[in-house]
């Protein structure tokens, strides 16, 4: 069980929140701090002192005084207003994990809203009610307005809902459900659509996905370097220790345990050979400099994921500090800085398919005995090469860039929703990388039989070949790589 506004968010526990493994609760101590803030905006929004969003307009208008008999119509002509997103819907689970987020943030008594409100969003959890959301308008500064407003929009009846895959008209649905729609009164509007739960959400689907991502890359990588007959001796211990990153030092751990009591890897260790190319020899400086960005972001993301990001933040009776709590500035740039680290090991991934094409060191050409009239593995390399440079072409920062909105008065944006996009986008495209280099990898291990690997190399090796038969003659490759990247989205593979 989780307690709303009391315990304390991570990744995995928003994860089995919205997967039903977890109940989220509200207690009575939370209730109690809900209901002491929303006594404070009662007093505010009566008062004849002007407090942002509470009794005047917003943004550019935040010098037009609002009577207490305008309230109700002001919070909802702002969801109205700012539901002006694009583009497809993003996915379910996105849509809930913004729930979730929003949920908890709210309940942590800063934000003036309602307790009945919170009680609805819960109710929308619990009941898989999921509010369609398009995937394009927000700038990530006056916290994500367009894509919270669209989730919001069904609390009164408005916007649209899931219903399985279909798209249903929210006001069906509350009939469906005998929910009334709440008329939202002073403030809640503002704590409704003013924070960073769209971009926080991609942070937390995109952190979930890199985690098994960055294993798994390890995994293909000692797969290629098995197969290529390369060094061990790169990742011992004592190398690693004077330059004690601590993602270098995870890699270089996680290397020696996939080389443990590999016959084939110690068959050739006094060969002739000096030093591999980089992308063999170099995987705890790459993957271990991919794992620091991924240890960064999710710092910052569990710190957001238990902020309260909305605007004002109410603190007493007579304060309501119109601040920059919904900047969405931390999490876009460590988003960026996260989208050139997960680029990077697909970029590494496609050199080392690369290496294992060129027919050094007793690999046949392009990995196949009968080369010619057969072109073996030559083409997927092309895939991996095109994803790589979409990839790339996916890592311009968008946090390095703004576009005033509002008539100035938001001078500086974010753009976090798009780096929290991009990120996920490059993901997808890992997948898919490594599927392929997984692919080569275990060709390359067959020509290295009878020689045995580890028990973990082993494993995936059996379970590549339980869907892709080594290549003996030309063939349709496509299913083949298909059916890799769906083992690699299933998180099929061994990685620990």
């Amino acid at each position: 069980m989780f307690v709303y506004g009391v315990d304390k968010l991570t990744v995995d526990k928003v994860l089995d929140i919205a997967s039903g493994k977890m109940k989220g609760v509200l207690t009575d101590y939370a209730i109690a701090k809900v209901n002491e803030c929303r006594a404070k905006v009662e007093v505010m929004a009566n008062s004849s002192k002007a407090v942002y969003g509470i009794n005047t307009g917003f943004g550019p208008l935040c010098d037009v005084k609002i009577s207490p008999e305008e309230t109700s119509l002001l919070q909802k002509n702002l969801l109205i207003t700012h539901a002006v997103g694009v583009g497809n819907p993003i996915d379910k689970e996105l849509s809930k994990i913004m729930l979730i987020c929003k949920a908890h943030a709210l309940s942590r008594g800063f934000s003036g809203i309602r307790l009945e409100v919170i009680e609805r969003i819960i109710y929308f959890i619990e009941n898989d009610l999921l509010p369609v959301v398009p995937e394009q308008g927000s700038v990530g500064a006056s916290g994500d307005l367009a894509p919270l407003s669209h989730l919001f929009l069904p609390l009164f009846g408005e916007g649209e809902f899931w219903m399985g895959n279909d798209i249903v008209p929210a006001k069906e649905v509350l009939k469906a459900h005998n929910l009334e729609p709440i008329e939202l009164a002073a403030k809640e509007g503002l704590a409704l659509i003013n924070g960073t739960q769209f971009i926080l959400s991609h942070a937390i689907k995109g952190l979930k996905k890199m985690e098994y991502l960055l294993d798994l890359a390890d995994v293909a990588g000692a797969m290629s370097l098995e197969g290529y007959q390369g060094s061990e001796s790169p990742f011992k211990e004592l190398l690693h220790s004077i330059r004690p990153f601590q993602g270098n030092l995870e890699v270089a751990k996680r290397m020696r345990m996939l080389f443990e009591n590999s016959n084939n890897i110690k068959s050739h260790e006094n060969c002739e050979r000096v030093q591999d190319p980089y992308s063999m020899r170099c995987i705890p400086q790459v993957h271990g400099a991919s794992r620091n960005a991924y240890y960064h972001l999710s710092e910052l993301a569990e710190i957001e994921m238990n902020s309260v990001t909305d605007n004002p933040i109410v603190l007493s009776e007579t304060e309501a500090i119109s601040g920059g709590n919904f900047h969405g500035q931390p999490l876009a740039m460590a988003l960026d800085y996260a989208s050139i680290a997960a680029s990077e090991l697909g970029n590494i991934a496609d050199r080392r398919c690369y290496l294992l094409l060129e027919g050094k060191f007793g690999l046949p050409r392009l990995l196949t005995a009968s080369g010619g009239l057969n072109s073996g593995f030559m083409i997927p390399q092309y895939t991996t090469a095109a994803l790589v440079t979409e990839n790339k072409s996916l890592c311009f920062p968008p946090s390095a860039d703004s576009v005033p909105t509002s008539l100035g008065q938001e001078d500086h944006v974010s753009m976090g929703s798009i780096s929290g996009r991009k990120f996920n986008q490059i993901l997808g495209n890992i997948e898919k990388i490594l599927a392929i280099e997984l692919m080569y990898a275990a060709q390359a291990m067959e020509f290295r039989r009878p020689n045995t690997f580890s028990v973990i190399l082993e494993k995936n090796f059996a379970i590549i070949r339980s869907k892709v038969a080594k290549l003996e003659e030309d063939r349709i490759l496509k299913d083949d790589i298909n059916a890799l990247i769906q083992l690699v989205k299933n998180q099929a593979f061994i990685v620990k």
